[in-house]
């Protein structure tokens, strides 16, 4: 600019002076009868008008002249009517209809944004206008006799404005109008939510919440405390009973129950906290959880408990108690027999075996010893001579065995009475969250309500709708009942576990043949409704295991297949290897069939081995589960449902799964076979998957359904893990795309 003309540069308020004057707004308000009305006035320096005049100038009264700031007026005009819709340009007023919903609209959000842009003076009819969102509600709360005394009080709200706050609460609505003539804000409110949720978590209608005392149990106690938290304005008014409750679950590594002095110096820090946490749990009439990770000791921790109660007890009177019932997986009952000879030997435990009248015999003489031991099998086919029976502690080990409680064995373990019940899994889920609430009905019947309520109320928000509030629910619900330790947090000593994928590429014929079976499944899943699919299930299924044969080996399923098998191949290259390098190897299938093969290959070449399967009985696994940790034997062929548990072969620091699960948890626990407290090497997991096929598709699933199960531990993200016609549709349009490209 300087470069054509001259430039006098003045100070700025001589420019000032030239500017007209920015706009200023001044409000009014007053009520009557509960109807809101605002006048407002523009004001420009000295010349005022009613913002009502933005109306006459719509309607073409020229009355208005000068300078005006009409899109700033306009755009206060618009906001004021969005909660005082009416307006009289007569009166210069602008108001809304005698409703409360509009009332409330304007004291929670439009008095704040009338405020940002004018000045605002106030009658004392409109400040006699008032919206809370506080209100001290005060919970009175004593335990007895496993028991808890519920009241529900608020010194600043009426019983009526408490019931109708928690009815409405119920609807979703934003806010109720109080017998005095405030209004109280609902939505968002943090005291009103804890509330709301407490009152779902026992239970309880509005009027049985507000209506008295309330009589609950007492595992409910955990939860109302950490409910307590969530709010300022909840206060928990606690007796003694229940200040001491909650301080033994906060300090359990420092509580006063003695170890057994013959295991003080063999147990573990993390084993220690567990013991006393189980004695916690008993002392105060609790069931629970332990669900540490596989080779962390379940066994020795529920060992100590026992003991310490025989100790303790020695001179309880006949009519109390005294017996232990441990229900286990058939393949277990006799480690559990020789555990206890060699932790707690003072403990007299029987097997339950032989004949029905064998066992009738010794069920009927249960009090004669401190332990019986049985499997899920007889305990199912013995349930009526438990009729009579009063245990100390029923011990549900491998609690998974119980996760449908449709299941004879879950019905039949449930009606066996005892004072306390533990729950030892490293899986407490598997699949869905059924299986947690099927446990828990075997720990404390009714702590996750009946299975409807808890479907509705929690299983279908978390897994179908993501819902963060039913899932926070579960989590304050469940959590100090379920203890759970991971290896690498616990055990620093524990050689590290080095995980691979092996992918293999199928050969031609193999391929060829795979192709086939996956482009026939396909179209037979696009050719079919919801329905027939439900109706076809087995048939699916079944056909889903011949593409899983096909990865494995085809001749799994084709009697005059006489093709290579490109897993089979690498399966053997790497047994050579690691046998050659001194290794020791467990060899882990789903199919016996398939070891069956690794079987004569490994015969050929001169390699030793053992094998597990489902037919060998529970004292030859016993005895070749010792020779291996103790030979040179390089090889051991395990089924996956025959070695996933129970068994301690540390003498192996390399496992192959051959093909993959549905569900990690049963590899995880066969890999813990080895990598486990005892192990003194690295332990190397190789995972042999054929490239583009449906194996790759369940290493996906996996993934997803380890998060239903860290749900419980954690606050991860949950999705719907029941396998439906469309998932299995993408599963294999997404292998055949992959085999197309490739």
């Amino acid at each position: 600019l300087r470069r054509h003309i001259d430039v006098v540069e003045y100070d700025g308020d001589i420019i000032a002076a030239h500017l007209p004057p920015s706009v200023e707004f001044r409000t009014f308000l007053d009520q009557e009868d509960g109807r809101i009305a605002a006048r407002t006035e523009c004001c420009y320096g000295d010349r005022r008008h009613s913002l009502t005049d933005v109306w006459l100038e719509e309607e073409g009264d020229s009355r208005l002249a000068g300078y005006r700031d009409r899109e700033t007026e306009w755009e206060l005009a618009g906001l004021i009517s969005r909660y005082l819709p009416e307006h009289s340009t007569e009166y210069e007023i602008m108001y809304c209809p005698k409703k409360d919903d509009h009332v409330y609209d304007f004291l929670n959000e439009g008095l704040s944004r009338l405020m940002e842009y004018s000045e605002v003076h106030m009658t004392d009819r409109f400040r006699r206008l008032k919206l809370r969102d506080r209100a001290r509600v005060r919970m009175d709360v004593s335990v007895g006799n496993n028991l808890m005394d519920l009241r529900i009080v608020s010194e600043d709200l009426s019983r009526a404005d408490l019931l109708e706050l928690l009815d409405r609460s119920t609807l979703k609505k934003r806010f109720i109008k109080l017998e005095n003539g405030d209004y109280f804000k609902i939505d968002e409110n943090e005291t009103v939510e804890a509330l709301r949720l407490l009152m779902n978590n026992l239970g309880a209608t509005p009027k049985e919440f507000v209506d008295g005392r309330m009589h609950i149990p007492a595992y409910r106690a955990l939860y109302l405390e950490k409910m307590s938290e969530q709010a300022a304005d909840l206060l928990l008014d606690r007796d003694d009973h229940f200040k001491e409750l909650v301080k033994e679950f906060k300090t359990i590594e420092e509580s006063d129950f003695a170890l057994p002095p013959s295991l003080k110096d063999i147990l573990r820090k993390y084993q220690k906290t567990g013991y006393r946490w189980l004695r916690t749990l008993d002392s105060n009439a609790f069931g629970g959880i332990l669900a540490d990770d596989m080779g962390l000791g379940k066994t020795l921790q529920t060992i100590t408990l026992l003991l310490a109660d025989y100790l303790e007890n020695m001179e309880r009177s006949e009519e109390e108690p005294a017996t232990t019932l441990i229900v286990c997986p058939a393949s277990l009952v006799y480690n559990w027999e020789n555990e206890l000879a060699r932790f707690a030997p003072v403990l007299i435990s029987r097997m339950i075996l032989g004949s029905r009248e064998e066992r009738k015999k010794q069920i009927e003489n249960y009090k004669d010893v401190d332990v019986l031991i049985t499997s899920y099998d007889l305990m199912r086919r013995d349930i009526d001579l438990y009729e009579d029976c009063l245990f100390r502690f029923v011990i549900a080990d491998e609690a998974q065995y119980i996760k449908n409680p449709g299941t004879a064995s879950a019905r039949s373990l449930k009606l066996i009475k005892s004072v306390t019940r533990f729950a030892l899994t490293g899986t407490p889920i598997e699949n869905r969250l059924s299986e947690l609430w099927s446990i828990f009905d075997f720990l404390m019947p009714g702590f996750l309500y009946d299975y409807g309520t808890f479907r509705d109320m929690i299983e279908i928000p978390v897994t179908r709708y993501h819902d963060e509030e039913a899932t926070q629910m579960l989590q304050r619900m469940v959590t100090p009942f379920i203890l759970r330790r991971m290896k690498e947090d616990v055990l620093s000593d524990l050689p590290e576990k080095m995980e691979d994928k092996l992918t293999v590429v199928l050969g031609e014929d193999q391929q060829h043949l795979y192709d086939g079976q996956a482009l026939k499944l396909l179209e037979s899943l696009q050719g079919q409704t919801g329905e027939e699919f439900n109706r076809n299930r087995i048939r699916i299924l079944a056909d889903l295991m011949r593409l899983r044969q096909i990865c494995c080996d085809p001749s799994l399923c084709f009697e005059d297949y006489h093709g290579g098998s490109a897993k089979r191949e690498v399966c053997m290259e790497l047994i050579r290897n690691l046998a050659e390098g001194g290794h020791k190897a467990l060899v882990f299938s789903q199919f016996t069939s398939m070891l069956d093969l690794l079987e004569k290959d490994l015969e050929e070449e001169g390699i030793a081995f053992y094998k597990i399967t489902g037919a060998v009985s529970k004292d030859k696994r016993m005895e070749l589960v010792k020779a291996f940790n103790q030979d040179d034997t390089p090889v051991f062929l395990i089924s996956l449902k025959a070695g996933g548990t129970g068994l301690n072969l540390t003498g192996a620091d390399v496992v192959i799964h051959y093909d993959p699960w549905w569900n990690t948890a049963a590899q995880d626990q066969a890999t813990d076979r080895t990598h486990r407290i005892g192990q003194t090497r690295p332990v190397n997991v190789y995972r042999l998957i054929a490239k583009g096929s449906i194996e790759e598709r369940i290493m996906d699933l996996q993934r997803s359904k380890k998060k239903l199960a860290d749900l419980v531990m954690a606050a991860e993200e949950t999705g719907s893990h029941q396998l439906d016609r469309e998932d299995l549709i993408r599963l294999l349009e997404d292998s055949q795309e992959f085999m197309n490209d490739y």
